[in-house]
């Protein structure tokens, strides 16, 4: 048989392979989660709060925690969106191609390496240093953090895709700097921007580590941005650990809560992106 068909059908092989390796074990993934958790999935769990004793077996439901990690991923992605659209626009201008832009870069794409548990107890040690309490508003900060420089770098990466024949018309026009990057890069690159965006706000819905230390825990919705705050995978993680089956069973049920609201999230992004796209000059 030719080698080169030969190639052609290991190569083959091989990625058929890999595609079931990951369909499978997401397959798995979900079936376990939902298996063990459909059973103890209920309207209570939505609606309402928990009751006394409820990592004990008793009633009630996790939507302090729905709620807490909502308030916290939407709070924290505002913040990481002013503050990574501007660092884009920076890394974009067509005078800034320099070895410090690149640093940046490099900077941004090791931060984006970096265990967000690190920057949970990066924030943590501020709050030591300064006698302050884990509340909701550090724990926008401390995702923040994380989310910044995998916000920046999908929007970089997003805004370079944009055909340079635009950029130069605008400029002909007598378009400035800041016109250019704000009406045509920024409008072009729009609808990916989009959706990194609502890809970050369902990164930060799933973070738990990041908060572990700064965003506490409580029973209750917060009522301010100084109120402990709980949050899904938290809520998981707490009654994954309790020793009642029942208990247990509600951790499952809560993952599957998770699971749809990221999935929710990622068909949302894909349905504004195409959106978007009509709005762009192909």
């Amino acid at each position: 048989m030719n080698v080169r068909i030969m190639e052609e059908k290991i190569v083959k092989i091989i990625m058929y392979l890999s595609i079931a390796i990951v369909l499978g074990s997401l397959l798995l993934v979900f079936s376990m989660v939902i298996l063990k958790g459909i059973d103890f999935l209920n309207f209570d769990m939505i609606t309402k709060v928990p009751d006394g004793g409820y990592y004990l077996g008793k009633g009630g439901g996790i939507l302090n925690a729905i709620v807490g990690s909502l308030y916290l991923a939407g709070g924290a992605i505002i913040l990481a969106t002013i503050v990574s659209i501007p660092i884009s626009w920076y890394l974009n201008q067509s005078n800034k191609k320099s070895k410090f832009t690149e640093f940046v870069r490099l900077s941004l794409d090791v931060s984006c390496g970096i265990p967000s548990l690190i920057y949970g107890a990066f924030v943590f040690l501020f709050l030591v240093s300064f006698h302050q309490r884990a509340a909701l508003i550090w724990g926008i900060v401390t995702v923040a953090i994380f989310i910044i420089p995998i916000l920046v770098r999908a929007m970089d990466e997003i805004m370079q895709t944009v055909n340079r024949d635009l950029k130069e018309a605008s400029y002909s026009l007598g378009a400035t700097e800041f016109e250019t990057l704000k009406n045509v890069i920024t409008r072009q690159a729009m609808p990916g921007i989009v959706g990194a965006i609502i890809l970050a706000f369902g990164r930060g819905i799933g973070d738990a580590a990041a908060v572990l230390f700064t965003a506490g825990y409580t029973d209750n919705i917060p009522n301010s941005l100084f109120d402990p705050v709980a949050t899904l995978p938290l809520a998981i993680f707490f009654q994954i650990s309790s020793p009642y089956p029942e208990v247990q069973g509600r951790a499952y049920a809560s993952g599957i809560i998770l699971i749809i609201i990221v999935l929710l999230l990622i068909v949302i992004s894909r349905i504004v992106s195409k959106r978007l796209m009509k709005y762009v000059i192909r």
